[in-house]
Order: structure tokens, then sequence, then C-alpha cells
């Protein structure tokens, strides 16, 4: 029922910018939190933020705080990601997820707690 489409991911110099989007639907409630996560090659998805719709509560892993900035607009159901000052360890595949109901909250980001998903836009960052 609850479908998020990623988009906005392409490939940039270390340094460079990206802003993320996600585009919820089905969603029938008030109150849901929405993370992002990230996975590369090897790897285990990893959480990246979150947000909530209830209080505005956001959440940053250690490896992005202060480079990366969650927002939401909740008239379009979309969530947003800007990225700045890019690194090659940024370079992974993101997904954007709802919480499921009686979820955690946003004051970290479990994959496990988060059960409707997107597909994934890819993000490069390489000179």
């Amino acid at each position: 029922q609850v479908q998020l489409v990623e988009s906005g991911g392409g490939s940039v110099q270390p340094g460079g910018s990206l802003r993320l989007s996600c585009a919820a639907s089905g969603l029938t409630s008030d109150y849901y939190v929405i993370g992002w996560f990230r996975q590369s090659p090897g790897k285990e998805r990893e959480g990246v933020s979150c947000i909530s719709s209830s209080d505005g509560n956001t959440y940053y892993s250690d490896a992005v705080k202060g480079r990366f900035t969650i927002s939401r607009d909740n008239v379009e159901n979309t969530v947003y990601l800007q990225m700045n000052s890019l690194k090659p360890e940024d370079t992974a595949v993101y997904f954007c997820a709802t919480e499921r109901p009686g979820g955690y909250g946003c004051y970290d980001v479990y994959p496990g707690l988060y059960d409707s998903w997107g597909r994934g836009t890819r993000v490069t960052v390489s000179s």
C-alpha cells in the first residue's frame, strides 16, 4: 500500500552536493517516520538519517552529521536529503523507508524497524 520512490542520485566529485528526494504515496496516518539508508557492495545497510512528522525530530549518523540535512514537505509527502561535502565513502545506493507502526521513533535509525522501502537511487562520489 505504501510506496516510496527515491530520486536525485547521480555522480559527483568529492566536495560536491546532491539533493535526494523520497516521494511517498499511500500514507494514511498523520504520524510517520521516514528514514534514509545506504548500502554499498560488501557492506550492510546502514542508517543515515530520519525525520518524524509528529515533532520534526531528526537524527543523523556520525558519518554524515554536519554534512547532510534532512527535511520534509508534509503537504507533498516528500522527504529530502541534502548532501553536501560529499566524500568517496558516501558512494552507495540510498534508500528511503517508513518506520513500522509502533516503531522506535526518530532517535536513531535501525533498518529492522522499517517495513516499506523504495528501490533506491545511486550516489557515486569520485574524482
